[in-house]
C-alpha cells in the first residue's frame, strides 16, 4: 500500500466516453459536443505564452501575397499528375458501383402447359375462341399437344381471333424457348426464325392449292375445274391476318419472310401471282431497308410481267400488270439503287419504261402540282439509273478529244477528195479561228507531206498544197491589213523553213524531186523566198552547203534541187558560190542542160529547122531523154519553162496558117510530144501556158482537139493550180472565134459546159454557150412531124467494104445522116448494121491486113456518124451491147474480134465512144459470165470472148505503146487514148472497176478456165493495182473498194477456199511491196506496226478483211487449230507492241463486229495484258508508278471496250457463254484483289500519316480504272471457276472497305465513293450461287458490317446507301430505337436484340405495394416484368431526384427556391442532366419578386448565429473549394461565427450545431440518429426549426443526459423521413 502511494498519479487523459458519437461518419471531426476532440491539439497545450497571452496561431500563408498556383501548376505538369487524377476517378466510380443495391431477379413466371384430354382441350380452345372469357382465366395454364401447321389447323378450325390466338402462341413459344434461354450460345432470334420458317410453309401449303383452272374433261363438274381458285379463302384470310400480327410483333424473323416472299415471286404461277404481289404490296416497306432482298425481287418481277407479255389472255391480267408496275415504281422511288444492274437493265428496261409510262397515263387523285413533281421526280430517278447502268454497259463512253492522227485522217481524206470540180478557194483546210496559228504548224506539216509522200498519189498534189496555203495567207493578209498586224509572210517564210530542216520525210533522198516541186511553186507563188532560205543557211553557218564538205546536209539538196522562176544574176551566183564555191568556173547544172538540149533537139527537129520524122510508138520515145527525167528540179525548169517553152510558141505561132487536117501534121506532132515530156517532168504550169497558146493559135480541128484533150486529162491539175477561171475564159474566147469561122466543135462547147459548172463564166457567156449548144443540136436532129423510116436493112454499109474511095466513110455518114436525121434511133440501126457487116468481112475478104484496113474503113465511119448526132451515139451503143448485142457477141470468131477490138479502140480515141461505155457493156459482162463458170464444158464457148475481153482491156487502160497493129499508130492517138482512160478512174465510173477487181480473182482460181485466161487475168490485176491513177482513184474512194469486196466476201455462192486470195487481192491494190505467201500473222504486224496516217484508211480494210479471214479460218475443222494459234499470236503482238490512244481507237474500230470467237480471243489477250502490266512492278507503288499502270491499262480496256461492245450487249442480253480463257480470268481477279487491298492500305496509310496523301491522287486514279475493269468482266456472263468465286468474294469486301474510306475524312471523293458502290452492287448481283449450298441465300457475300461502326461523319445520303447494303431488315419497332449505353469512348454502342417470345402479358391483379414503390425496403429495383431488366443492363443509380412538382406552383418563395439549388450542387447528375442544363441552372439568380408577399418573417432571425445565408450564383462558383479555410478551426472553441460560403457541404450535424447552440449547450442523445449523419438535411430543417432550449440539469462536466427527446428535435426528425418518403416515390 506504501509502494502505491509512493507511485505518481497518473496523468489524465482526456478521452471521449465509448458511448458519444462522432460528429462524421467519414471525416474526422471530433465527436459531438466533446471537447478537446483530440488532446494533443496546439490550443490544448497549456505553456506559459498561451496562459498569459492567449493562442496565437501565426497564418498557414500570407493572406496577401499567397497564391497556390504555383504549387498547382507544378504538380500538374508532372508526368503522372493526370493518371493520378484519372486513377482517383475510377476508384471513385468503382466504389460507388459496388455500393449500388443490385436488381432483384425476374420474378415473372409464365403460365405452365398441362396435358389435357380431348374433351378438355376443345372446352379450353373454346373459352380461348370466346370473347367473353377473359384471359386471366384461361392465364394459368395452357393445353400442351399441337404443333406446327396443326396447331394454326386447331386455331382456324375454332374461330380464335387474331389478337388471342397471338396471344396463345405467345405463351406457347415463351414455353418452347424457356428452357433454352440459360444455355451458353442461346440466340433469342432463333425461335423467330423456325417460325418464320413454320408460317411459310403453311402459306407455301395454301398456296399449293391455288392453280391455274384445268381443261374441262368429261364426268368433271365445273366446280373440280376451278378447285384451284375456288380453294378456302377464309383460311388465307386468316392466314395473313396471323402473319400481320407475327410481322409487326416480331414473333417470325423478318429477314426469313421477306426471304421467302422473294422466292415466291420467281417461282409462282400466274394464277399464285396476285396473292403473292398483294403480299408484298403489303410487306415491301420492310423489304427496301435490304438491297439484297429488293434487287431479287424485283428481276422476279419484272420476269413475271414478261411472262404475261408473252401468256395468251394477257389482256384479263391487267389488274396485276397494274399492281406489278406500282410495286417497281415504289421500289424506283424509295431504292433506286436496286435497279443497278446492267444485266436486269439491259434485258428488261422496257418493262419499267412501260410501268413509268403507265403512271404517266394513269395519274393518281391527287392535285395536279403533286401529280407533277412525283412524275418529274421518277423521271429523274429513271434517267439516273440508266446513266449508270449505261455506264457500267459502257454505252456511250465519252467521246475523245480529236488528236493528232484523228486530226490527220480528216485533213487527208479532204485533201484525197480533191478533184476536177473542187473549189479549193472554197476548201476550210486550216483552221480560220482566231486562234488557229497553234494549230497552223501541224496542219502545214500535213498539207506539205500529203504533197511529197509516195504513200500518196497524184500529180496534182503539189498545186493543191501551195494554192491552200496561198489562199490562208491571203486571208491572213487582209485581217492583218484590218487589224493592223505583221504580214504573215514571215510567218510563213519561218514554218517552211522549219518543216525542211526537220521534217523525216524532207531528210530522205528519194523524195528529193517531190520537195523541190512543191518548193518550186512556193517559191514562184512567192511564199517562199529562195534568197532569205540562203541568207538564213548561211547566217546560221550551216554545215556541208559545199561539195568538198565531208558530211553533206540536207539543205544542199535543196538548195540544187529548188527551181527559181525570176531569178537575177545576183541570185544565181549567189547559189553557185553557196554550192559550189567562188573558184567553180563550170557547174554540174551546165553540163546538165547541154546534154538535155541535144537530147530535145534530137527529139523535136522541127523547132530547130530539122526535116519531120515520125515517131516510132511501139517503144517508149521518152528513153530518148533520160537525162531530162532524171535532172534537178532547178534544171527542168530552166531548161522547160525558160529554153523550150519560148521556142514552142514561136513554133507554134509560126504554124497558125496551116489547116491540114492530117494527123501527122508537124504541129500537132510536136505539141503531143511537148505536153508528153512536160507531163512526164510534172511541170503543169509550162504545159498549160503552153496549151493556152496554141488553143489561141490553133488552126485546125485537130490541132483544138488534142489541146481539149490535154485540158480535159489533167483537169485535176487545173483545179488545184486555181487556173479554171482562166481556163475557161481562155475556152470561152477560142468558142467565139471557131463560131466567127462558121465552126462550131462539139468538144469544144461541151468541156467549156463542163469546166464552167455553172460558176465560172459570166451570165451571159454561160447562156450564149447554151444556146449556141442547142442551136448546134437542132441543126443536126431537126424536129419533123413526120419522121422518116428507117428500112430493116442499110446495104449501103455493106458495100463500104468494097468501096476503096478515101472520101467513101465521110460521104457515106453524110449520106445516111440526111436521108435518116429525122427518124429516131437511126444511129442505133447504123451501128446494128455495122456489126452484122464485121460478120461477114471475114466471108467477104481473106486477107488479114486488107480486113483491119477495112475496120479501119468502118472505125472512121463511124466517128462521122457520131459527129452528125448531137450527143453522140455511145449511149445507143451501151444499150446494143447490154441488149441483143450479148447474143450476137457470143457467136464472134477470133477474126471477128480483131475487127471489133480495132475498131472499139478507134472510137474511144477519137471520143466517139467512151471507154466506161465499152467496159461496162462488153468487158465486165464477159468477166462476170466467166467467174461464175462451173463446168470445162461451157468454158468453150468463153475462151474466146474472155481473151479478147482481156486484150481490149489492155490495150485501153494498160498499155503505154503501139503494137500489133492496132490503134493508136501515133501521138495523136495515144494522146486521146490517154485522156479517154482517165475516165475511168475518175468518179463515178471507177466505181465499176473496183467492183470488177474481185470478179477478175474469181477468174484466176475458176478451175474451169484455162491456166493462160487466168494468167491473162492476174497479170491484168497486178498492172492495173500497180497503177498510180488507179492508186489515186482507191484512195479518194475507199468505201467503194470496201464495198465491193465485202459484197463478194459475204455472198454464199463463193466458196470459202476463194476468200484468202480475195482478202490478199485486196492487199495488193493498196501495198506495192505486198508478199501473197506471207501469213496473216506477218501481214498483221506489218499493217499494225506501221499505222501512220496516210495508210490508216486502207489499211483499215485490209485488217477488217484478215480478220474476216480467220473468223472463216476458225469455222472449218480443217483450219481451226491453226487459226487459232495464228489469232493468239496476232492478239499478243498487238497488245505487247504498244499503241497511243487514237491507234487504240483505230484498231478497235477495225475488230469491232468481229465474231464472239474472235472478240473472245483479242479479249483473253487484252485481259491477260492488264495482268502482266499489274504484275511487272512491285508492290507497294508510289503516285507515279500509278499513272503508269493507268496509263497503260486505260488503254487497253478502251480497246476491249471498243472491240466488246457488239460482242456484250449479245452476251448480256442473251445470256450467252463467251469462251473466256479461265486461266486468264483467274489471273486477272488475283491480281485486282491484291490492287485493290494495296490502295487499300495507302488511303488507311494517309489518314494517319499525312506525308503520304501524295500517293492517294495515283491511287485514286488507279482504283478508278480497276473498278472500271471489274465491270467490264463482269459484263460477259462467263464461266465462273471456284477460285475466280473465292477472290470475287474477298474483292467484295476491299470495295466496301475503300468506299466506306472514300465516303469521309479528307478522302471524301464524290467520284469514286458512287463508282464504287455501282461496282459493289454489279459484283454482288453476278457472283453466281454455290451450288453446294442448300438453300437460297442472296445476303451470303453482302458486307457483314454494323451500322454502329460506320464513321460518324459520313453524309447522310452515303450512309443511306451503305445501309441498304447490310445485311439487315428494319429493326422491330419494340427495339428500333434501344442501344447498350458504353462507358468507353473507343467502343460503339450495341443495338438492343429483340426478344419477342420471351415476353407477353402478365394477366394477374398488381400487388398494392408494388404500385406503390418499386423498390423494396432494401434499395433494390424489382424485376417483375416477362423481359428481364438484366437483359438491359439496368442497375440502380444510387441517388434521388430532387422533388421539384412544387416548384411549378406560382407560390413558389425565393428561399425555396435557393435551397432547392443548393441541393442540387450536392447531387451528382451526369446521368439526368446534361452539361447545358446545369450550367442553365447554376447560372440563374433567384430574386423576390416585388409583387410577391414576403409572408412571415423567419424563425432564424431570433438565433444567435442568424439566418443560413444565401449565395448567389456567382458567389457559388467563387467558392469553388469544399475545404475550410486554413485560417480559421471549426475545432476552436471560439469559431462561434456563422458558416462562411467555404463551409457549405459540411456535416449537416455540424450545422446544426453551429447554427442553434454554442459550446456548453446540452446535447439530447436519444434525438440523435446515427444512421442518417451522412443525409442531407431537408429544407424545413434550416427555415423552420426553432431555438433549442438548454437543460438546467448538470450532470457530467462535458456531457449534458435529457430525460428525453426535445419537441424540436422530434419535428426535425419527422420531417427528416418525410422528405425521404417522398424521394422514394419519385
Amino acid at each position: 500500500m506504501a509502494r502505491r502511494e509512493k507511485e505518481p498519479p497518473p496523468v489524465y487523459e482526456c478521452k471521449p466516453p465509448t458511448w458519444l458519437p462522432k460528429a462524421h461518419s467519414a471525416a474526422d471531426l471530433g465527436y459531438v459536443g466533446f471537447y478537446p476532440p483530440r488532446p494533443d491539439q496546439e490550443e490544448e497545450i497549456l505553456t506559459d505564452g498561451n496562459v498569459k497571452n492567449g493562442l496565437h496561431q501565426a497564418p498557414f500563408v500570407p493572406l496577401e501575397t499567397y497564391s497556390a498556383q504555383d504549387s498547382f501548376h507544378t504538380r500538374l505538369v508532372s508526368e503522372n499528375a493526370l493518371v493520378e487524377l484519372q486513377d482517383l476517378m475510377n476508384q471513385i466510380f468503382v466504389r460507388k458501383v459496388e455500393d449500388l443495391p443490385a436488381v432483384a431477379p425476374s420474378s415473372f413466371r409464365l403460365p405452365i402447359r398441362v396435358t389435357l384430354n380431348d374433351a378438355k382441350r376443345q372446352a379450353w380452345f373454346a373459352d380461348l375462341a370466346n370473347p367473353d372469357v377473359p384471359l386471366q382465366k384461361l392465364g394459368k395454364s395452357v393445353p400442351h399437344g399441337a404443333k406446327g401447321h396443326d396447331l394454326l389447323d386447331l386455331l382456324h378450325d375454332n374461330s380464335v381471333a387474331i389478337p388471342r390466338a397471338v396471344w396463345f402462341l405467345r405463351v406457347f413459344g415463351g414455353n418452347e424457348t424457356v428452357g433454352l434461354r440459360n444455355k451458353p450460345h442461346y440466340d433469342p432470334t432463333q425461335y423467330s426464325v423456325d417460325w418464320a420458317n413454320l408460317v411459310t410453309g403453311y402459306l407455301r401449303k395454301q398456296l399449293a392449292l391455288i392453280a391455274l383452272p384445268m381443261a374441262p374433261r368429261p364426268g368433271l363438274n365445273v366446280k373440280q375445274t376451278f378447285k384451284g381458285v375456288l380453294a378456302e379463302p377464309d383460311s388465307r384470310e386468316r392466314c395473313l391476318g396471323l402473319l400481320r400480327a407475327f410481322y409487326a410483333e416480331g414473333l417470325v424473323d423478318n429477314r426469313t419472310f421477306l426471304l421467302w416472299l422473294v422466292q415466291q415471286m420467281a417461282t409462282c404461277n400466274l394464277a399464285q401471282l396476285g396473292f403473292v404481289a398483294r403480299m408484298a404490296e403489303e410487306y415491301l416497306d420492310g423489304m427496301l431497308t435490304c438491297r439484297a432482298l429488293t434487287r431479287p425481287f424485283i428481276e422476279y418481277t419484272l420476269c413475271r410481267i414478261s411472262e404475261i407479255r408473252t401468256t395468251a389472255g394477257s389482256e384479263h391480267l391487267g389488274s396485276i400488270v397494274q399492281l406489278l408496275h406500282n410495286i417497281l415504281l415504289r421500289v424506283l422511288l424509295a431504292l433506286p439503287d436496286a435497279f443497278v444492274n446492267p444485266r436486269i437493265w439491259a434485258q428488261q428496261s422496257m418493262f419499267l419504261e412501260e410501268a413509268i409510262s403507265d403512271f404517266s397515263r394513269n395519274n393518281p387523285s391527287a392535285t395536279e402540282q403533286n401529280v407533277q413533281a412525283l412524275d418529274q421526280t421518277i423521271v429523274d430517278t429513271f434517267a439516273d439509273i440508266r446513266r449508270r447502268n449505261d455506264a457500267m454497259l459502257f454505252r456511250e463512253l465519252p467521246p475523245r478529244i480529236v488528236g493528232h492522227l484523228s486530226s490527220a485522217l480528216l485533213d487527208i481524206k479532204l485533201l484525197n477528195s480533191l478533184s476536177g470540180r473542187s473549189d479549193l478557194e472554197t476548201v476550210a483546210f486550216f483552221d480560220p479561228s482566231p486562234a488557229h496559228l497553234s494549230s497552223f504548224s501541224g496542219k502545214l506539216d500535213i498539207l506539205l507531206t500529203w504533197s511529197v509522200t509516195p504513200l500518196q498519189h497524184g500529180d496534182h498534189r503539189p498545186y493543191a498544197a501551195v494554192s491552200l496555203l496561198r489562199f490562208w495567207r491571203d486571208q491572213e493578209e487582209e485581217r492583218a491589213i484590218r487589224r493592223g498586224r505583221d504580214s504573215p509572210y514571215d510567218f510563213i517564210q519561218d514554218q517552211l523553213f522549219e518543216w525542211l530542216d526537220s521534217s523525216d520525210i524532207t531528210a530522205d533522198p528519194a523524195n528529193l524531186h517531190s520537195v523541190a516541186l512543191v518548193f518550186g511553186q512556193l517559191v514562184k507563188q512567192g511564199l517562199f523566198s529562195y534568197p532569205h532560205y540562203i541568207q538564213r543557211l548561211i547566217a546560221r553557218g550551216e554545215r556541208g552547203l559545199d561539195n568538198v564538205d565531208d558530211q553533206e546536209s540536207r539543205h544542199r539538196g535543196f538548195l540544187r534541187w529548188i527551181p527559181i522562176y525570176d531569178s537575177s544574176s545576183s541570185l544565181i551566183a549567189q547559189r553557185k558560190v553557196t554550192l559550189y564555191g567562188a573558184r567553180a568556173r563550170e557547174i554540174p547544172e551546165d553540163v546538165n542542160e547541154r546534154a538535155i538540149r541535144k537530147q530535145i533537139r534530137i527529139l523535136l527537129p522541127e523547132l530547130f529547122g530539122g526535116p519531120h520524122a515520125p515517131i516510132d510508138l511501139s517503144c517508149d520515145f521518152c528513153s530518148t531523154c533520160n537525162g531530162l527525167f532524171s535532172a534537178t528540179r532547178f534544171e527542168q525548169v530552166r531548161l522547160m519553162h525558160g529554153w523550150l517553152l519560148p521556142l514552142l510558141k514561136k513554133w507554134v505561132a509560126s504554124q497558125g496558117a496551116n489547116t491540114s487536117f492530117d494527123a501527122s501534121d508537124p504541129a500537132l506532132q510536136v505539141y503531143c510530144i511537148a505536153t508528153t515530156l512536160l507531163a512526164r517532168c510534172r511541170s503543169y504550169g509550162t504545159m498549160l501556158e503552153l496549151t493556152l497558146f496554141t488553143l489561141e493559135h490553133a488552126s485546125s480541128n485537130e490541132l483544138l482537139t488534142a489541146v481539149l484533150r490535154t485540158l480535159r486529162q489533167h483537169v485535176e491539175v487545173w483545179a488545184c493550180m486555181d487556173r479554171m477561171q482562166s481556163i475557161t475564159s481562155a475556152l470561152y474566147a477560142s468558142h467565139t472565134v471557131w463560131k466567127t469561122r462558121g465552126v462550131r466543135s462539139r468538144p469544144l462547147m461541151k468541156l467549156l459546159i463542163e469546166l464552167d459548172d455553172g460558176r465560172l463564166l459570166e451570165q451571159f457567156a454561160r447562156e450564149q454557150i447554151v444556146n449556141d449548144y442547142t442551136a448546134f443540136s437542132y441543126a443536126l436532129r431537126p424536129l419533123n412531124d413526120q419522121p422518116q423510116e428507117l428500112p430493116t436493112t442499110l446495104p449501103e454499109v455493106l458495100l463500104l467494104a468494097t468501096d476503096n474511095s478515101p472520101d467513101a466513110p465521110v460521104t457515106l455518114a453524110n449520106s445516111l445522116w440526111y436521108n435518116y436525121r429525122s427518124a429516131p434511133n437511126w444511129d442505133w440501126h447504123v451501128w446494128d448494121s455495122t456489126i452484122a457487116c464485121l460478120r461477114q468481112l471475114p466471108y467477104i475478104i481473106g486477107d488479114e491486113t486488107t480486113r483491119k484496113a477495112c475496120s479501119y474503113k468502118y472505125a472512121m465511119f463511124l466517128t462521122h456518124v457520131d459527129q452528125h448526132l448531137p450527143d453522140g451515139f455511145d449511149d445507143q451503143v451501151l444499150s446494143w451491147f447490154l441488149g441483143p448485142g450479148r447474143s450476137e457477141i457470143a457467136t464472134f470468131s477470133a477474126e471477128i474480134w480483131d475487127e471489133l477490138t480495132v475498131i472499139l479502140l478507134y472510137l474511144s480515141i477519137h471520143g466517139a465512144l467512151a471507154t466506161t461505155t465499152i467496159l461496162t457493156g462488153l468487158i465486165y459482162p464477159i468477166w462476170r459470165s466467166a467467174s461464175l463458170l462451173s463446168s470445162p464444158q461451157d468454158c468453150v464457148s468463153l475462151e474466146l470472148q474472155l481473151s479478147a475481153a482481156n486484150k481490149m482491156f489492155d490495150h485501153l487502160l494498160l498499155r503505154e505503146t503501139c503494137t500489133d497493129g492496132v490503134p493508136p499508130s501515133n501521138f495523136y492517138e495515144l494522146q486521146g487514148l490517154q485522156t479517154r482512160r482517165r475516165d475511168v478512174f475518175r468518179h463515178p465510173h471507177f466505181i465499176a472497176l473496183a467492183e470488177n477487181i474481185p470478179t477478175l480473182v474469181l477468174i484466176e482460181h475458176n478451175s474451169n478456165l484455162p491456166p493462160h485466161l487466168q494468167d491473162d487475168s492476174r497479170l491484168l490485176r497486178e498492172t492495173l493495182c500497180a497503177k498510180s491513177v488507179f492508186r489515186l482513184g482507191i484512195y479518194r474512194d475507199l468505201e467503194t473498194v470496201h464495198r465491193a469486196f465485202e459484197n463478194v466476201l459475204g455472198n454464199h455462192d463463193v466458196a470459202e477456199e476463194l476468200h484468202e486470195p480475195l482478202i490478199d487481192a485486196l492487199k495488193v491494190m493498196f501495198l506495192e511491196d505486198h508478199d501473197s505467201n506471207s501469213s496473216c500473222v506477218d501481214q498483221w504486224q506489218i499493217l499494225s506496226t506501221s499505222l501512220t496516217p496516210w495508210k490508216l484508211a486502207a489499211t483499215s480494210i485490209e485488217l477488217r478483211f484478215t480478220i474476216k479471214q480467220l473468223e472463216e479460218a476458225l469455222a472449218r475443222d480443217g483450219t481451226r487449230e491453226k487459226a487459232r494459234q495464228a489469232l493468239n499470236r496476232i492478239t499478243s503482238s498487238l497488245f505487247k507492241q504498244g499503241m497511243c490512244s487514237e491507234e487504240v481507237d483505230f484498231v478497235a474500230s477495225m475488230v469491232n463486229g468481229a465474231s464472239v470467237e474472235v472478240v473472245a480471243r483479242f479479249v483473253n489477250s487484252g485481259i491477260q495484258r492488264i495482268s502482266d502490266i499489274l504484275k511487272a512492278q512491285p508492290r507497294p507503288r508510289r503516285s507515279s508508278q500509278y499513272m503508269d499502270i493507268a496509263s497503260k491499262t486505260g488503254e487497253v480496256l478502251r480497246f476491249l471496250t471498243s472491240i466488246a461492245d457488239s460482242c456484250r450487249e449479245e452476251a448480256t442480253t442473251s445470256g450467252q457463254i463467251v469462251p473466256f480463257d479461265t486461266q486468264a480470268q483467274d489471273d486477272l481477279v488475283l491480281e485486282l484483289r491484291q490492287e485493290l487491298a494495296a490502295i487499300g492500305n495507302i488511303v488507311k496509310a494517309s489518314r494517319n500519316d499525312l506525308s503520304k496523301q501524295d500517293d492517294v491522287q495515283g491511287a485514286s486514279h488507279a482504283l478508278i480504272l480497276f473498278t472500271r475493269i471489274i465491270q467490264f468482266t463482269l459484263g460477259f456472263p462467263s464461266l465462273w471457276t471456284s477460285k475466280s468465286r473465292a477472290e470475287s468474294e474477298t474483292i467484295c469486301n476491299h470495295i466496301f472497305n475503300l468506299a466506306l474510306l472514300f465516303a469521309s475524312g479528307f478522302t471524301l471523293d464524290t467520284v469514286i465513293f458512287p463508282l464504287l458502290i455501282d461496282t459493289l452492287y454489279y459484283l454482288l448481283d453476278e457472283i453466281p450461287a454455290d451450288p453446294k449450298a442448300t438453300s437460297y441465300d442472296p445476303i451470303k457475300n453482302y458486307p457483314k458490317y454494323e451500322l454502329q461502326q460506320l464513321p460518324p461523319d459520313i453524309p447522310p445520303s452515303y450512309r443511306s446507301c451503305i445501309r441498304t447494303l447490310l445485311p439487315f431488315v428494319s429493326l422491330n419497332a419494340t427495339v428500333a430505337d434501344l442501344a447498350y449505353i458504353v462507358k468507353d469512348n473507343d467502343s460503339t454502342s450495341m443495338s438492343v436484340p429483340n426478344r419477342p417470345w420471351e415476353w407477353m402479358e402478365y394477366l394477374g391483379d398488381r400487388a398494392i405495394h408494388e404500385a406503390k414503390d418499386e423498390k423494396t425496403t432494401d434499395g433494390t429495383i424489382k424485376n417483375t416484368t416477362s423481359l428481364s431488366l438484366e437483359l438491359f443492363d439496368t442497375h440502380s443509380l444510387g441517388k434521388c431526384s430532387i422533388d421539384t412538382t412544387a416548384d411549378a406552383a406560382s407560390s413558389i418563395t425565393l428561399d425555396r427556391q435557393r435551397v432547392r439549388g443548393t441541393l442540387s450542387e450536392l447531387q451528382e447528375t451526369s446521368f439526368t442532366e446534361s452539361v447545358f442544363q446545369r450550367d442553365w441552372r447554376e447560372s440563374r439568380m433567384f430574386m423576390a419578386s416585388p409583387f410577391q408577399d414576403p409572408g412571415p418573417s423567419h424563425p432564424e432571425a431570433e438565433d444567435e448565429v442568424g439566418p443560413l445565408p444565401s449565395l448567389t450564383a456567382t458567389e457559388r462558383r467563387s467558392s469553388s473549394s469544399r475545404m475550410g479555410s486554413p485560417v480559421s478551426s471549426v475545432r476552436s472553441r471560439g469559431s462561434v461565427q456563422p458558416p462562411g460560403p467555404s463551409l457549405l457541404h459540411h456535416s449537416p450535424l455540424q450545422l446544426l450545431s453551429t447554427s442553434g447552440s454554442t459550446a456548453s449547450d446540452a446535447i439530447d442523445v436519444d434525438s440523435l440518429n446515427v444512421d442518417t449523419s451522412n443525409s442531407l438535411p431537408s429544407t424545413s430543417q434550416f427555415q423552420n426549426s426553432n431555438k433549442r432550449k438548454a437543460s438546467e440539469d448538470a450532470g457530467d462536466d462535458d456531457v449534458q443526459i435529457m430525460q428525453g427527446p426535445s419537441t424540436s428535435h422530434k419535428r426535425l426528425k419527422g420531417k427528416t423521413v418525410a422528405a425521404k418518403s417522398k424521394t422514394k416515390k419519385r
